[in-house]
C-alpha cells in the first residue's frame, strides 16, 4: 500500500511519496526561468505543489494524469499546506496500486448495487419494473453503473459516487412521497433510479475524473435520454404517456433551462425529483468541503465554487479548541497567484504586488457621473 497519503503528511517535514499529477502548469519566475505549479492527489486528497529549481529537467518528462514520485518539504501557505518539491521522477503504471490514487466510495459497489436491485424489486407498476430491470441486466450498464462518480468534481465525485447517490435519494423519495400522498412513489424511483444513468458514458474514470467526447458533446441528459429509449424499444406495450412522464423526468431532472435542462419539471414527481436530487448534491458538496478542507487555522473552509460560499467547520466551532479566529467565510477568488512560499524577490514572479482592492475602480464616466450626482 502507497505510502504516506496526502493526509499523512505534516508542515515543516521532507516527505518522499508517489502521487498522481491531477493538474499541470509550467509558469514563469520574475528571471525568466520556468517553474512547476502543480495539484497532486491520491485517494485521500489533493495537494497544492510547486517545484522552483532544475524545472527544465523534468518539465518534459511527465504530463497530467502521470504518476510522480517527489520529494519535498510541506509547509503552510496562505494558511494551507503546499508542497515544495526538490526532486521529482515521472513512475510507471505497473508500479502503482491504482486503487491508492483514485477516491472511492467506502461502500462496497456490488452491496449497494444489489441495495439498487433490491429497491426495484419493490416497484409495483410492472412497466416501470421490467424498464428498470432491462437497464440493469445490461451487463455493460451495470458495470458502468457501479463505478462511475456522480460528477466530475461537484458532488460524490468519487469511483461508486453514482450508486451512492441514486440510493440516497430513493430513500429521500421513500420519506417524502410518504408525506406526499399525492406522489406515485413507483414514478418517482424510476426516476431517481434513471435521471444520472447518461454519465456513465459522460465521464471518463479510468485516471482522473473529465469528461468523454461524447459527453462534451450531449451532456449525461441527452446520453441518458438515449439509453433510456434503446431499452424501451424493447416493449411495444409500454404505455406511450406513461413513456412520456419518464421522459420528462430525465430531460428536467436539473429544475431550470439555465442549469441543463431542456424543460422545467411540468408535474409533481418531476418537480420533487429535482428538489431532492438537488438537497442530495448540496448537502455532499457541504460535507465534502469541510471533509478536505486544507485550511490549518480558523473555523471556515476555503471558497467554493460548487455552494458559492464558504463553509463552517461546525464541529471545530462548538470545540472552540486552539483555532485561530479568522475573519470570516473566504470570498470567492480574483484571481489567481502563484507566489513561492519563500519570499525570495529574485525567484517569486510578483503576480500580486499590490494589496487586492475591496472595490472595483470606476471608469472615468462613471466618476463624473458620481460627481453630478453628488452636486445636485
Amino acid at each position: 500500500m502507497k505510502s504516506p497519503f496526502v493526509t499523512d503528511l505534516r508542515p515543516n517535514q521532507v516527505t518522499t511519496a508517489t502521487f498522481l499529477v491531477h493538474l499541470k502548469d509550467v509558469r514563469q519566475k520574475k528571471t525568466g526561468e520556468p517553474y512547476l505549479s502543480l495539484i497532486l492527489g491520491d485517494r485521500t486528497g489533493e495537494l497544492d505543489a510547486k517545484m522552483w529549481d532544475n524545472v527544465a529537467e523534468v518539465m518534459d518528462t511527465f504530463e497530467r494524469d502521470d504518476f510522480v514520485k517527489v520529494k519535498g518539504l510541506l509547509q503552510i501557505f496562505q494558511n494551507r499546506p503546499q508542497l515544495t518539491i526538490h526532486k521529482m521522477v515521472r513512475i510507471l503504471d505497473s508500479d502503482v496500486d491504482f486503487a491508492d490514487y483514485f477516491p472511492a466510495s467506502e461502500r462496497d459497489p456490488l452491496e449497494m448495487f444489489a441495495e439498487v436491485r433490491q429497491i426495484i424489486s419493490t416497484v409495483g407498476n410492472p412497466h416501470l419494473r421490467a424498464l428498470l430491470n432491462a437497464c440493469m441486466d445490461d451487463e455493460e450498464i451495470a458495470q458502468r453503473y457501479r463505478l462511475a462518480p456522480a460528477a466530475k468534481s461537484v458532488h460524490h465525485a468519487y469511483l461508486g459516487g453514482l450508486i451512492e447517490h441514486v440510493l440516497s435519494l430513493c430513500h429521500l423519495c421513500r420519506v417524502t412521497a410518504a408525506h406526499y400522498k399525492h406522489v406515485d412513489l413507483d414514478l418517482l424511483l424510476t426516476g431517481a433510479v434513471l435521471h444520472d444513468i447518461g454519465k456513465i458514458s459522460e465521464l471518463t474514470y479510468d485516471r482522473t475524473f473529465g469528461y468523454t467526447t461524447e459527453g462534451q458533446l450531449l451532456g449525461h441528459i441527452i446520453i441518458g435520454l438515449r439509453m433510456v429509449q434503446e431499452k424501451l424499444a424493447r416493449f411495444p406495450d409500454f404505455p406511450p404517456r406513461l413513456r412520456t412522464l419518464v421522459e420528462h423526468m430525465i430531460v428536467s431532472h436539473h429544475g431550470e433551462l439555465e442549469f441543463g435542462s431542456p424543460k422545467v419539471p411540468l408535474f409533481a414527481e418531476a418537480l420533487l425529483l429535482h428538489h431532492l436530487d438537488n438537497l442530495d448534491s448540496k448537502m455532499e458538496c457541504m460535507r465534502n468541503m469541510v471533509a478536505k478542507d486544507r485550511h490549518v487555522e480558523g473555523y471556515w473552509t476555503g471558497y467554493g465554487a460548487a455552494l458559492d460560499r464558504s463553509v463552517l467547520k461546525k464541529d471545530k466551532y462548538l470545540d472552540g479548541g486552539s483555532a485561530l479566529e479568522t475573519s470570516g467565510p473566504a470570498e470567492a477568488p480574483i484571481e489567481e497567484v502563484a507566489p513561492s512560499p519563500v519570499p525570495d524577490p529574485q525567484t517569486v514572479p510578483e503576480l500580486n504586488a499590490s494589496p487586492l482592492r475591496t472595490e472595483r475602480s470606476m471608469s472615468q464616466f462613471a466618476e463624473k457621473l458620481k460627481q453630478a450626482w453628488r452636486q445636485q
